[in-house]
């Protein structure tokens, strides 16, 4: 999903991607965690960035219930 509504701060680019950090079926290692949980599989990462310089503009936990 791209979003051309930002300017990078950067590099002044307009163009960005999204990518994921994690949710992989073998190893949740990516993942965000509940602190003081070494069981919990977490949460995958959702991040926004530039597709010139790669500066990343957002993070958003994919599965914010996982912390409820």
């Amino acid at each position: 999903m791209e979003n051309n509504l930002n300017i990078c701060k950067t590099c002044g680019n307009d163009s960005f991607a999204t990518g994921q950090l994690g949710h992989s079926s073998f190893t949740t290692d990516s993942n965000v965690r509940p602190i003081g949980s070494l069981i919990a599989s977490g949460s995958p990462l959702i991040l926004s960035f530039c597709k010139n310089c790669g500066e990343v503009t957002s993070l958003k936990v994919a599965k914010p219930e996982k912390f409820k």
